[in-house]
């Protein structure tokens, strides 16, 4: 079983344009996301499924750069963009990560693709329901689900957000990873408003060298450091 972790990448974003190349760490926001899913247990390859045209290829040189393998295809329609870089790389198993969260912890993306295997389900998560901090969030499934997705997703929001039908079909067996719910879920470490890239350039100046990849030593930084959840409060239900 070949596995794959496939993160999409694009230039454009409404609320923050350009936020997949912000400085960000030792880099950009996107080799963050990239290294780390490097480290995940089970990966064979990271691939970041970019859209077709000029308007991406500073992130494709930047997925380039970082080793990633780079697959590009419909802007819009991410699900088969996700399908056609999964075919390309004779993948059997997708993961996917987005790449606004550069503290995706690659233990737990591990977690995933073993419960994943254990249970022989279609589909896996880490949140139904969000029991973890909001940007450590990760799927797996096997190809065939995907190729099924694409015969059978048709409104915009499946084809844009890839893993609707999967998560409601009625024709995919699911299992998850629970998280601790309780205090986590207060977190919001994913990067969509000016605010999350204030708060996680704050906390990045503060990690050590090299930095934890861990969620657990993440949580302890963050609530040692005064004021640092209040930066992007608002948008906490996002």
């Amino acid at each position: 079983m070949r596995t794959a972790v496939i993160v999409q990448a694009r230039a454009k974003s409404t609320r923050l344009p350009g936020k997949a190349l912000l400085p960000l760490g030792k880099g950009t926001v996107l080799s963050e996301v990239l290294d780390r899913c490097a480290a995940i247990p089970g990966a064979d390859v990271v691939c970041c499924a970019i859209p077709d045209g000029n308007d991406d290829d500073a992130v494709a040189a930047e997925a380039e750069a970082v080793g990633a393998q780079v697959v590009r295809g419909d802007e819009r329609d991410v699900l088969a963009r996700y399908l056609k870089a999964a075919r390309a790389l004779n993948a059997d198993v997708v993961l996917r990560v987005t790449s606004d969260c550069p503290l995706i912890d690659p233990a737990l993306c591990g977690e995933v693709l073993a419960e994943r295997t254990r249970s022989n389900a279609d589909y896996a998560c880490n949140n139904m329901p969000r029991l973890f901090p909001h940007g450590l969030d990760c799927e797996a499934f096997t190809t065939s689900a995907l190729a099924r997705a694409d015969i059978n997703a048709a409104t915009p929001r499946e084809r844009e957000h890839v893993t609707p039908w999967l998560r409601e079909s009625n024709e995919i067996s699911r299992t998850a990873v629970a998280g601790p719910g309780g205090a986590a879920t207060r977190y919001r470490w994913t990067l969509d408003y000016p605010e999350d890239y204030e708060l996680l350039r704050t906390l990045f100046a503060k990690l050590p060298n090299p930095a934890p990849t861990a969620w657990q030593e993440i949580l302890d930084i963050v609530e040692s450091i005064p004021g640092l959840t209040e930066i992007n409060r608002q948008h906490h239900a996002a």
